[in-house]
């Protein structure tokens, strides 16, 4: 099969990614091969392609928003039938009987592991996952329309919760890539009123053509203090600027797997009168299901920019440059 490896880390314009021809991987024990159809491009990719991600093994295939169809299964893995369409997300595997699992936090399992970073993802022709870590989809939605669902609209709805915005209130969202369109459109179906910051002209109108109340330059402040935000950007200069932003008792979730250095905070500015900040740590199956599920009844619209598999590079490359508007996809097989 054909698939792209993170063979040098760098830059991407040191051509970090490379094509290869690999063989088709075998399921074992549990799992589920599946063909893809498509993979959405996610920021935490590049981190890894560039080296912000620190590689967890040679050549590793990135990808983790794929959609496509169960093929064959190993031993086992009795819970797909062969041609269902499945979703395979960041969140590959947990050890399920840490004091983490049995508490329902299975995304901070120390043993968890990550599909396009501990395994193979879906940069490539076909891949494996586990069965009980697939999502069951609609067989009638276009791929490309369902694959920025599987991380940039978990981690969204992940961010969502944790910065618990209280019902009607006022949400800040900084950056305005994949993940903040799809989580601005949950909010707003949630009744919120959203202000959002973002250096890219293009996503100032997206954000207003999707319901923002406004929108704004990345630094800039909203028109009315915040009773939450996420953080989107892997800025950590905007860490001050967001919580400087935020009303008494407001919460800023910070929803990257990368953040440049924060710099230092003001009590009296940033976390007095019970401001709150708060990371986020990839998610849980049961975060995933909910954002499913809610899609179905809220459907939201998904902004992709499409590429062949062939230039998966050049993907990499304009999401690095900020030429995205939305979430760049792959479009890999049938």
């Amino acid at each position: 099969m054909t698939a792209w490896v993170v063979r040098r880390p760098g830059p991407m314009k040191t051509g970090p990614l490379e094509k290869v021809r690999l063989p088709v991987p075998e399921p074992a024990t549990g799992e589920v091969l599946v063909r893809v159809e498509v993979c959405a491009v996610c920021r935490t990719d590049l981190h890894l392609a560039e080296g912000d991600l620190e590689p967890r093994r040679p050549g590793t295939v990135p990808g983790h928003e794929v959609v496509g169809r169960v093929v064959a299964r190993g031993p086992g893995a009795d819970l797909l039938e062969d041609g269902t369409r499945v979703g395979v997300a960041w969140l590959r595997s947990t050890c399920g009987t840490c004091r983490y699992c049995v508490r329902g936090a299975e995304n901070l399992c120390p043993s968890s592991r990550y599909t396009g970073w501990d395994a193979d993802g879906g940069y490539a022709e076909y891949l494996v996952a586990p069965q009980d870590f697939v999502y069951p989809l609609p067989g009638d939605q276009p791929a490309d329309k369902l694959a920025p669902l599987l991380c940039a609209g978990i981690i969204g709805y992940r961010a969502l919760v944790r910065a618990e915005l209280p019902q009607g209130g006022r949400l800040g969202v900084y950056g305005f890539g994949a993940s903040a369109h799809l989580t601005t459109q949950v909010a707003l179906a949630q009744g919120a009123t959203v202000h959002v910051m973002t250096r890219s002209g293009s996503a100032r109108r997206l954000a207003l053509e999707l319901g923002a109340a406004s929108a704004n330059p990345a630094d800039g402040a909203p028109p009315e203090p915040l009773d939450a935000a996420i953080l989107f950007a892997p800025a950590g200069d905007l860490v001050p600027v967001a919580l400087a932003a935020l009303d008494r008792g407001g919460t800023l979730s910070v929803a990257g797997i990368h953040l440049t250095d924060i710099p230092p905070l003001v009590y009296q500015d940033h976390l007095f009168q019970e401001r709150t900040l708060r990371s986020v740590t990839a998610n849980t199956r049961a975060d995933g299901h909910a954002l499913l599920a809610f899609a179905r009844l809220h459907p939201v619209r998904v902004t992709t920019v499409p590429y062949e598999f062939d230039q998966a590079d050049r993907a990499l490359s304009d999401l690095a440059a900020d030429r995205v508007t939305g979430a760049a996809v792959l479009r890999i097989g049938d």
